[in-house]
C-alpha cells in the first residue's frame, strides 16, 4: 500500500517563508517525518520486538532550530558533503576557493549550505520530493545547479532517499543525509550499547584535521574493525590516533566491492535491547561514521530534553571527503548533460531476543 501523507505548516521564517511538516505512515503506523528546511528527516517511528513504536530520529523541538546547526541534524547537505582541505580545489585547471567553515578546511556546503535552505516541496501520489537551485557562483561553486531529493517510505519500513543533480557547468557534488540514529528511541541516552556491522575492510586515513591523505588502510586489528557486529562503546575510547583526530568515531569507510551506480549492502545497525534492527543500503562508495562525539551544546531535542555527546549516530553515505583533490578517489565531477543519482536507504526491521 502507498503511506498516508499529511501536511502542515511547522511556522514560519522571518523573511515570511513556510516550513511545511510532511508525515508519511505506512500501513503498520510506522511513520517517518520530514521537513523542507534542508530537506530534512525530522522523525522515524519503526516498532521494537514486542509492536512498540518509538521515534529513533534524534531531532529538533523547534523548527527554528534547524537553521544553522552544528550538527545538521537529519539534512541533505552539500553542494559538497564533508571536508574539501582549505577550502580549495582546481577543476579544469581553474582554482576555486570556498569558505573554511571547519577550522582550516570547507565543510557540508559552507555556512549557507543545502542544509541551511528552505527547499521547495511536493507530494508526488505516495512520495515526498524536495528540490533546490543552487546558482553558479553559490558559497563560490561553479555551475548552476539544479537538485531533487524523493523519500520513499513503504509497508516494510523501508525508507529510499533518491538524490538528483544536474549542472550547467562543470562542478563537483557530493550529497548525503546526516540523520543520527538511536534505535532505543531518540532522547534514551547513548547509543554506545548498539552492535554495528560494516562491509568495508579499509578507512580513509586523515590527518588531524579529518581530511583524506590518500591512504586507504585496512581496518584489521584496529578499533575500525566493524566487519564483523560489535558495540559501538567496545573500542571507542582506544589511545588510538584516528579516535583521538575525532574525540570518537569521524571516519570514512570505503565499501567493499563498491560498482558505482549499484545499490549494495552496506552495513547493520542494531539495538539488542530493543531488538530494532537498521539495514543501510547505498549506491555511494563511502560511509562516514559518526558517534555524535558533538551533540552536547546543540539545540533542544524533542520533548525539551538537551542531547548529550553520542547519543546518536550517523551514518553518511556518499562520496570520499575531498575527493576533488584526490585523483585516485571515486570522482565527485559533474558535467553538463549527466545525472547525479544516487541511492541511500534505510530499512528497519527486529531481531529475536539473544
Amino acid at each position: 500500500m502507498a503511506p498516508e501523507i499529511t501536511q502542515h505548516i511547522w511556522g514560519f521564517t522571518p523573511e515570511g517563508e513556510a516550513v511545511v511538516l510532511y508525515t508519511m505512515t505506512n500501513a503498520g503506523g510506522a511513520s517517518v517525518g520530514l521537513t523542507n528546511i534542508g530537506a530534512a528527516i525530522t522523525s522515524i517511528s519503526v516498532p521494537d520486538r514486542d509492536g512498540r513504536l518509538a521515534d529513533v530520529a534524534l531531532g529538533y523541538e523547534a523548527f527554528d532550530s534547524y537553521f544553522n546547526d552544528g550538527p545538521a541534524m537529519g539534512k541533505i547537505v552539500g553542494r559538497y558533503g564533508n571536508r574539501i582541505a582549505n577550502g580549495a580545489f582546481t577543476l579544469d585547471g581553474t582554482e576555486y576557493r570556498l569558505a573554511r567553515n571547519n577550522g582550516p578546511n570547507h565543510l557540508h556546503g559552507g555556512p549557507r549550505g543545502f542544509g541551511n535552505r528552505i527547499w521547495a516541496s511536493r507530494v508526488e501520489t505516495d512520495r515526498v520530493v524536495f528540490s533546490l537551485t543552487s546558482p553558479d557562483g553559490d558559497e563560490r561553486y561553479p555551475g548552476e545547479l539544479g537538485c531533487e531529493v524523493v523519500y520513499d517510505w513503504d509497508d516494510d519500513c523501508r525508507l529510499e532517499i533518491t538524490l538528483f543533480a544536474r549542472s550547467d557547468a562543470p562542478t563537483i557534488v557530493n550529497l548525503t543525509n546526516h540523520a543520527y540514529f538511536n534505535l532505543a528511541g531518540e532522547g534514551s541516552g547513548t547509543v554506545l550499547g548498539h552492535t554495528l556491522q560494516l562491509n568495508a575492510s579499509h578507512y580513509l586515513a586523515t590527518d588531524p584535521t579529518l581530511i583524506p591523505t590518500g591512504a586507504l588502510v585496512p581496518v584489521a586489528g584496529t578499533p575500525l574493525d566493524f566487519t564483523a557486529a560489535k558495540p559501538l562503546g567496545r573500542d571507542i575510547d582506544t589511545d588510538c590516533e584516528a579516535l583521538r583526530y575525532g574525540n570518537g568515531y569521524d571516519q570514512c569507510f570505503a565499501v567493499d566491492g563498491w560498482q558505482p551506480g549499484q545499490v549494495a549492502e552496506v552495513g547493520t545497525l542494531a539495538d539488542p535491547v530493543s531488538g530494532r534492527r537498521m539495514t543501510i543500503l547505498s549506491s555511494q562508495p563511502g560511509l562516514q561514521l559518526y558517534t555524535g562525539n558533538y551533540l552536547q551544546g546543540c539545540p533542544s531535542g524533542k520533548h525539551g530534553h538537551d542531547y548529550r555527546n553520542r547519543d546518536g549516530v550517523a551514518l553518511e553515505c556518499q562520496g570520499f571527503p575531498d575527493a576533488p583533490n584526490h585523483p585516485d578517489f571515486p570522482s565527485q565531477v559533474l558535467r553538463p548533460g549527466e545525472t547525479y543519482v544516487q541511492k541511500i536507504v534505510y530499512r528497519f526491521d527486529t531481531t529475536d531476543p539473544a
